[in-house]
C-alpha cells in the first residue's frame, strides 16, 4: 500500500501518468481483499460509482 502511493506520487517508478503529474494523493480508503482478482473486480466496481456514493463510502470508515 505505502509503495503504490509512492509509486503514485512519483516517489519511485510505476504508477499511472494520470498521478504523478496531478501529485500528491493522498489515501483515503481501503480495504482487505482475498487475491489481487478480487482486488481487481472491487477497484472496477468502485470506479463505475458516481462521486456521492465514493464519498458515502470514505465516510464509513
Amino acid at each position: 500500500m505505502v509503495r503504490r502511493l509512492r509509486q503514485h506520487n512519483g516517489e519511485i517508478q510505476g504508477g499511472a501518468k494520470y498521478t504523478r503529474a496531478n501529485s500528491p494523493c493522498e489515501l483515503v480508503y481501503q480495504e482487505k481483499s482475498e487475491d489481487r482478482a478480487s482486488a481487481s473486480k472491487r477497484e472496477y466496481e468502485i470506479k463505475k460509482m458516481d462521486k456521492n456514493t465514493k464519498l458515502l463510502l470514505i465516510k464509513s470508515v
